[in-house]
């Protein structure tokens, strides 16, 4: 593996790693409650499961075979209430479960379909790569690890069951990154086309000064009360459209903050706004209303006060970046290297560095365990993003010259040596980086769905549900 593929892990992948990583720590939460409150009233299984009375044995049974694994009964059930307590704890319409069921029981066949490859193709996460994993993720909740443990074990959730669903994330990760996300390219005249059409919207886009009524909903509010609401934003409306001042009927009718203010918002780009309301704005000349538009929070009545092209930029300062020239040693744990002689060995090459008896780069070349190694650990000019957070915040601490501490990453311990840095204008490259991104996301998602889909058409699929 060269440096460039190791330590360039790029912020999608990152973002993806870590949205599916807390993404099953949600799910494992909901289920847990799901199984927790008992008291609560459940919906009918549509004879999928009946729920057994408190002294009665569960038996599960096979319900579908996918190639040489099973999905027993009492997982499906396990998977449909999970869901079911999330859409509920959302605010979200459950469909009808047998429907849910039907989708449910897919997306497990081909989760399961899929990890069955990646275990073919020898994807494997250690121990120690799964321990840094479920760290990440209880900082992430505020909570140490063992503070998380409790708490689901509290909850019904087993931690080992916990471990084995972030395990197989990050193996279907890693599957889906060798086999879709590695074959996306993107090319020169692709990005050119993109460019060029953001260009001729950008023409078009304006900035919009907008004040708003709001008169809310409650919470679980009934239907009298829904009607209630509506009654009182027609009138609203109707006193508007006869000559009433928008800014007096705001503070005395508005249940939003800035009620007091008239109810202005100020100056909005249409993008960052509601599709419901930006729908109605672009009908609307500077000085006209909304009619009555309803959300999950109220009804709403939204002035256009006024609206303007997008401040030019072509005259601002160019984007400027700072670029870091940096070289490192890494070191892995391995069978027969703790992570304290790890740890230790590189103190003693920080030293010899220190007291002249060897440079970095011959150091680099003797034990650094990457593909860097060749060159002396050099890793090139390397801007923000280029490595992961645990690698380039204290990167960015050191000063040209200056020698690190024992630096952990996902990817092992580091010595890091800063050798130079540079500010360039990379307003252009930086656009046709930002460019290159969203194209290679758009081809993701369909690469990946149509990767997926074949995987699924490859299995063998065996319901055994009516035997």
């Amino acid at each position: 593996m060269s440096a460039s593929q190791m330590m360039r892990t790029t912020r999608l992948q990152q973002i993806s790693l870590a949205a599916a990583l807390l993404c099953a720590l949600a799910a494992g939460s909901a289920h847990a409650q799901a199984a927790k409150t008992d008291a609560a009233p459940k919906a009918s299984t549509g004879g999928f499961l009946p729920p057994a009375s408190a002294d009665a044995k569960v038996i599960d049974s096979i319900y579908v075979v996918v190639n040489d694994d099973v999905i027993t009964k009492n997982e499906v059930k396990g998977r449909v209430d999970q869901v079911v307590q999330r859409m509920r704890a959302q605010g979200a319409q459950v469909p009808d479960l047998a429907d849910l069921q039907r989708q449910v029981v897919e997306a497990m066949i081909v989760e399961r379909a899929q990890i069955q490859l990646a275990k073919e193709y020898g994807v494997k996460v250690a121990d120690i790569e799964l321990d840094r994993a479920i760290a990440r993720i209880a900082e992430n909740q505020k909570l140490s690890v063992q503070d998380m443990r409790n708490q689901m074990e509290k909850e019904g959730l087993p931690f080992n069951q916990f471990r084995e669903e972030i395990r197989n994330e990050i193996m279907l990760q890693r599957l889906r990154d060798h086999e879709v996300d590695a074959k996306i390219q993107v090319s020169e005249a692709e990005i050119d086309t993109y460019l060029a059409a953001e260009k001729a919207a950008a023409a078009d886009k304006v900035e919009m000064n907008i004040s708003q009524i709001l008169v809310g909903i409650p919470q679980n509010a009934s239907p009298e009360q829904i009607a209630a609401r509506k009654a009182r934003a027609d009138e609203v409306m109707r006193q508007l459209r006869t000559g009433a001042d928008f800014a007096k009927m705001a503070a005395t009718y508005s249940d939003a903050p800035d009620a007091l203010k008239g109810g202005e918002i100020g100056w909005r780009d249409p993008d960052r706004l509601p599709p419901l309301f930006t729908n109605e704005l672009r009908k609307l000349k500077p000085g006209q209303t909304t009619p009555v538009i309803k959300s999950s929070t109220g009804f709403h009545i939204i002035k256009l006060v006024d609206q303007r092209k997008p401040a030019d930029n072509k005259d601002a300062k160019a984007a400027e970046e700072t670029q870091t020239h940096a070289r490192h040693i890494l070191m892995k744990v391995t069978p027969t290297m703790t992570e304290a002689e790890v740890k230790r060995k590189l103190l003693e090459l920080k030293e010899k560095i220190d007291n002249k008896a060897a440079t970095f780069e011959e150091l680099a070349k003797q034990y650094s365990q990457d593909g860097s190694a060749a060159k002396g650990g050099d890793l090139g000019w390397l801007a923000a993003g280029d490595t992961v957070p645990e690698f380039e915040n204290p990167m960015n601490q050191l000063k040209p010259g200056e020698i690190s501490g024992v630096v952990q990453s996902p990817f092992g311990f580091h010595l890091i040596q800063v050798i130079e840095r540079k500010t360039e204008d990379l307003s252009k490259e930086k656009e046709r980086s930002v460019a290159r991104q969203v194209i290679h996301e758009r081809k993701l998602q369909e690469a990946t769905e149509d990767w997926a889909r074949e995987v699924r058409d490859r299995a063998y699929v065996e319901f055994r549900e009516d035997k």
